[in-house]
């Protein structure tokens, strides 16, 4: 269950930006195939690509982890 809502705050801070995965993917260094399983909440996130998320979303690793 973290792991599907920590996905759907990835891909909604994601669309915010206007990004797609494979944009986003690029500018983090993470490949497209790791970032896609994240979003799908099939592949937990290590804190370093959270935190490479977090930067380029240009948001806090705390409201990539937030919960509701």
């Amino acid at each position: 269950m973290e792991n599907m809502q920590l996905a759907q705050r990835i891909r909604a801070f994601r669309k915010l930006k206007g990004l797609t995965q494979q944009e986003l993917a690029a500018q983090t260094g993470i490949s497209l195939a790791v970032l896609g399983a994240i979003e799908r909440g099939n592949r937990h996130a290590e804190e370093q690509i959270l935190i490479k998320i977090a930067d380029t979303l240009d948001i806090t690793i705390q409201e990539l982890k937030e919960r509701n």
